[in-house]
């Protein structure tokens, strides 16, 4: 009702844009029949018009009507596809950088094309964001003919692609990848030693589909480039088969609503005895033992196998929970992931340090314009507005929703919801009706099939483990008494066509008879004609059926999961319909009051099998699932409020890290670094309290410039006298500096510099990045003390970055002054008393190849001898031998 009059009184937001949208429409409808007139030449020429439009300063919304005209022309010609009108609103609402909502069915992958278009003609690049790789190179094949008729060159990029087509991919006019791709590229950029490896060229425009799978689902978790450490994988054999001997609610608390693990004192104490230690927690060097033990717990108690993850070649692979994919080569973090291993006794890996790492929120953010399309974003309007700045827009559909949403259907136990699935299955089967059965996890899908199996009604299985056979799967899943059980459908991105898609029939027949349906095109129209007929007559008796039948199996945390399930039917005006079989047992209705309908159900006298179906449980169960979408927003909220202080400080180093790169000349910087070093060096030397400290500051600068830099303090005697010899200590060192430059050339010292600067930023960044790893660990802490974790960990970061800027500082400082280059002839002659100086001088592992047939000795081990080392090596982890009381990888073992 009171939509309704919102919508009368011009209160209702969505429908002013609509209205706005429709006059819009209207001057590009107007365009058509004077597009309609022009050549394919003459069409074709428009795109290079428009480029010179926008060079002499029109702007891309002046061009907008124009522009999108001509794209739906061209692709009436080159695709047979006319853009509704409803699609012209949607890539409007693009175009402005906001979300179109637009049904399951709506054409989204055509109306994307329309301010693509118009957005790459600036030039400046356009990213087209897909949920996986099949997606990316689908989509930029079947538009391509599009972007080309204009005259724009079109990348996809995608897992494992060398550097090289990676970097024509991005110096395309528009760029088709998946999230990850991108994201981890700006990782891999920062993390380039030369410009030329260098792939992005920008973050200008971004489109993303399935907008909230991306921005929603996997924003919770960061993307991370990690390398190997030095740990020990036996310490969680060890901790493993400690968690088998411990008992629940004895030993140890599980929280499944905090997904969180607690060791109870008769838990700690039970560790202590079966471990051999004194104090598990008290002391320092035992803590990672607990630790290990908890994440053990959790490997067990809270992951499931085929739910959680899968063990595929001797591998676990983790489970997309949102859409059933595998997601190969990501890991667990925090030791889980050798937790897991260590549980189904597959080879455990070593655990990762992280060497770079950002969050989808905050790389998405670097993009100067946002857009995104799904079927699905109004339920998190608040969260898009409030991280991103993003509106929602739902878009009308072309053709009126006809699809009929029953109330759900609760039963007491998760066999007898299956039983009475299996039946509604079995009933539509029989009718031909096609039926879409969506559950959420591996091990569901599975228990159903076997089910389905004995009372021997055939079906697809879509999960993560028939991932393969994706698209042509779901493509004919609305043929007569088709019955297609899946995993989840988020992102699936082929349409549910009723009576069956003729095209992939057309091509599986040719592939059943040997031929490629690409090379023998006259014989792949010939059957596709056949199929289409087929597929017309078959159209019409499920129509007649009642289109297709959507069935729940559970209800999924979000009720953007269940609204894409239930989105699979009633397309572009097709009949259907949609119902959810839950229990008293599945996770949302046990964790979430299932106890008030368990006792309404017991009041009710109902007996084995009978069920409840009501609006208002229907209603109940959404609440249920508004509070878990809120916590959800919450900890990615979160997770962005923490990531947003290591944002600040990523920014500022891979700037620096990219002027360094490609900078040209770093000579004037390398000296202003060792004139800060300097003058930061000689701040400590008089404090207001305490004796002066010029001995010790003596001493330093020796160890870092070298003998002879301290003569200049000889005269000093107060903080007066500090000013005129800190100048002449630079002098000295840019003098000294001159010269080694003038030694190697100003070629092969810009190239020397830059190589110092990168190994000593990466480095510092490195050992920044795991610091920044254990504060966030604890930091939760604080809040024990009456202190806000948030603004501690700002404080404390802050803290951290500033010692780690000034590590760099010196470090630079240091090595400048210790590297030289020397003869190839030289280098070979390995006992030249200047190659012995490189080599002692300078770290492990820095050796530099320039372009003079000189090489710069950095750490080369022939001929050096290793001191002699007695009893076992030290562990990483392991308390360090100096005492310090310590981890040995944050004291002495340091890199």
């Amino acid at each position: 009702m009171f939509e309704g009059l919102k919508k009368k009184l011009g209160l209702d937001k969505n429908e002013r844009h609509l209205k706005r949208y429709r006059k819009i429409v209207e001057a590009i409808n107007s365009l058509e029949p004077e597009m309609e007139k022009l050549s394919d030449e003459e069409l074709s020429n428009l795109g290079a018009k428009y480029r010179e439009r926008i060079l002499r300063g029109e702007s891309l919304d002046s061009l907008l009507s124009e522009v999108f005209a001509a794209v739906r022309e061209v692709s009436k010609r080159v695709l047979g596809l006319r853009h509704f009108d409803v699609q012209l609103m949607g890539g409007i609402a693009l175009h402005e950088g906001k979300i179109a909502e637009m049904k399951t069915g709506e054409g989204k992958t055509l109306v994307a094309t329309l301010p693509v278009v118009l957005n790459a003609l600036s030039g400046k690049g356009v990213h087209v964001v897909t949920v996986n790789d099949y997606l990316a190179k689908r989509d930029a094949e079947w538009m391509r003919p599009i972007y080309n008729f204009f005259g724009l060159s079109v990348g996809v990029i995608y897992a494992f692609m060398d550097n090289q087509k990676r970097k024509e991919a991005y110096q395309a006019d528009i760029t088709y990848g998946t999230n990850t791709e991108f994201g981890f590229d700006y990782l891999r950029d920062n993390m380039a030693l030369h410009s030329s490896q260098l792939v992005q060229r920008g973050h200008e425009y971004i489109i993303l589909d399935e907008v909230d799978s991306i921005l929603i689902d996997e924003a919770r978790t960061p993307l991370i480039i990690s390398g190997p450490s030095e740990d020990n994988v036996e310490i969680y054999k060890r901790a493993n088969d400690v968690a088998l001997r411990l008992k629940p609610q004895v030993h140890f608390e599980i929280d499944e609503k905090e997904r969180n693990v607690a060791l109870t004192e008769e838990g700690i104490a039970e560790c202590e005895k079966l471990l051999g230690v004194e104090n598990l927690f008290g002391e320092y060097h035992n803590s990672e033992l607990g630790h290990r033990v908890v994440q053990a717990l959790k490997a067990h108690y809270l992951f499931e196998k085929d739910v959680h993850y899968v063990v595929k070649d001797n591998e676990i692979v983790i489970v997309d929970e949102f859409t059933g994919r595998l997601m190969f080569g990501r890991r667990y973090s925090d030791g889980l992931h050798q937790a897991i291993e260590a549980k189904e006794r597959v080879p455990i890996g070593r655990e990762n340090q992280t060497l770079a790492t950002i969050t989808l929120q905050n790389y998405v953010r670097m993009y100067r314009k946002i857009a995104g399309m799904t079927g699905t974003a109004a339920t998190e309007e608040e969260e898009f507005k409030e991280i991103y700045g993003l509106e929602v827009v739902v878009i009308p559909t072309n053709k009126p929703m006809i699809r009929q949403d029953y109330p759900d259907v609760i039963l007491r136990t998760k066999k007898e919801k299956f039983a009475a699935v299996a039946d509604e299955i079995e009933e539509t089967y029989k009718s031909g009706q096609p039926v879409l059965v969506g559950t959420t996890s591996i091990e569901n899908s599975e228990r159903l099939s076997k089910i389905l199996k004995a009372r021997k009604i055939p079906h697809h299985v879509l999960n993560a483990k028939y991932h393969e056979k994706e698209a042509q799967i779901v493509a004919q899943a609305g043929r007569l008494h088709a019955v297609t059980v899946a995993t989840n459908m988020a992102g699936r991105g082929t349409d549910i066509i009723l009576g069956g898609n003729p095209e992939f029939l057309a091509r599986e027949e040719m592939a059943k008879a040997g031929l490629d349906w690409t090379e023998h095109k006259d014989e792949y129209e010939r059957i596709l004609k056949e199929k289409k007929e087929e597929c017309q007559k078959e159209h019409e008796k499920v129509v007649a059926l009642g289109g297709l039948k959507v069935i729940g199996t559970e209800r999924h945390e979000s009720r953007r999961i269940d609204n894409q399930l239930r989105g699979r039917s009633g397309r572009q005006g097709d009949p259907g319909c949609s119902r959810f079989y839950l229990s008293l047992e599945d996770d949302l209705l046990r964790l979430f009051g299932s106890e008030r309908i368990d006792g309404l159900m017991q009041k009710l006298g109902m007996e084995e099998g009978e069920s409840i179906e009501h609006g208002l449980i229907s209603k109940a169960i959404e609440s249920a699932q508004k509070k878990v979408e809120q916590y959800h927003f919450d900890i990615r909220r979160q997770l962005l409020l923490y990531d947003n202080v290591m944002n600040q400080q990523r920014e500022a180093v891979y700037e620096e890290r990219r002027s360094i790169l490609t900078g040209n000349n770093l000579i004037e910087r390398a000296l202003q670094i060792i004139e800060d070093a300097v003058k930061s060096v000689l701040s400590s030397a008089f404090s207001e309290e305490g004796e002066p400290q010029l001995e010790a500051v003596s001493i330093k600068l020796k160890g870092i410039f070298g003998p002879g830099v301290e003569r200049p303090l000889l005269d000093v005697e107060d903080p007066r006298d500090l000013e005129e010899a800190s100048e002449k200590i630079i002098d000295l060192l840019r003098e000294r500096f001159r010269k080694k430059i003038a030694e190697m050339g100003d070629e092969t010292a810009n190239e020397i510099i830059r190589f110092v600067f990168l190994h000593v930023l990466d480095s510092a960044w490195k050992e920044h990045l795991l610091a920044m790893d254990e504060l966030r660990r604890g930091i939760g802490l604080r809040a024990i003390g009456q202190k806000d974790p948030l603004l501690e960990y700002q404080f404390e970061s802050f803290n951290l970055f500033s010692e780690m800027m000034e590590r760099v500082r010196l470090n630079i400082a240091e090595y400048l002054f210790r590297v030289s280059v020397v003869k190839d002839e030289e280098l070979q002659k390995g006992d030249d008393s200047r190659v012995r100086e490189s080599r002692d001088l300078l770290p492990i592992g820095m050796s530099v190849p320039d372009q003079r047939g000189t090489q710069t000795a950095a750490g080369d081990q022939v001929g050096r001898r290793e001191p002699i080392r007695k009893g076992p090596k030290v562990g990483r982890n392991d308390p360090c031998p100096c005492g310090s009381g310590k981890k040995y990888k944050h004291c002495c073992g340091k890199n």
